[in-house]
């Protein structure tokens, strides 16, 4: 029965849907950045899986279909940007700026890293694209000869620390530029970090949306230049 149920697709679908809308609960009851439903989603996967003793291959026949979404829903973006398309048009110079900056700044960064504490290319591959968003980063580490499944885990890390501390950060360096605002999130966490954009303000989200666009774009090219 156990081997019946795990097996099948609806498990991994199902267990992805009940544990994203129990921390979305939890996270509205809160009202706690702590509380991200993304954070607590994975957590509960996780310890379904320890706790049942199920491989993790019979959760992705599930998650597998969820997967299939991710480029729809990244597209979708272009909808909030096109709203804004205005701000896009009056600000695009900088945006382009702050993208170009924040993309080499976290491409750099890993990179002088991975050589300072001697992680192999491989690595390095791996956690370059932590800052793009998930279809990009992905093509990106398997092109560079990357890790997928670490890939996705600093891709989460990444993107739940940035949808936690962005708010705190902005209010930290006295950020008041929305532009400014919007472009940073995006760049440094995707579209986990562009969900919260979007709660400080549609324009925001525009900003953020946009950013993280370019950012897969700009992180390709520096990526490939490097390694």
């Amino acid at each position: 029965m156990k081997a019946f149920i795990t097996e099948n697709p609806l498990f991994g679908i199902t267990i992805t849907i009940l544990s994203y809308w129990i921390g979305t609960i939890l996270n509205r009851k809160t009202g706690k950045a702590a509380f991200n439903p993304l954070l607590i989603a994975v957590l509960m996967i996780i310890a379904i899986l320890i706790i049942f003793g199920i491989p993790f291959s019979a959760y992705e026949n599930g998650a597998a279909f969820i997967n299939m979404f991710l480029g729809p829903v990244t597209a979708l973006l272009a909808y909030s940007i096109y709203r804004k398309r205005d701000i896009v048009r009056r600000h695009f110079i900088s945006i382009i700026a702050g993208t170009v900056a924040g993309s080499v700044a976290s491409a750099v960064t890993i990179l002088t890293l991975s050589g300072l504490l001697g992680l192999e290319s491989t690595l390095a591959s791996s956690l370059v694209p932590k800052s793009v968003t998930t279809p990009i980063a992905i093509a990106i580490s398997e092109a560079l000869g990357g890790i997928r499944a670490l890939t996705v885990a600093s891709l989460i890390l990444t993107g739940v620390l940035g949808n936690i501390l962005a708010p705190a950060l902005i209010k930290l360096f006295r950020v008041r530029n929305r532009i400014a605002q919007g472009v940073a999130i995006g760049t440094a966490s995707h579209v986990i970090g562009t969900s919260k954009a979007l709660e400080l303000g549609e324009d925001i989200g525009a900003m953020s949306g946009i950013a993280l666009s370019f950012s897969g774009i700009i992180t390709a090219l520096i990526a490939l230049i490097f390694l």
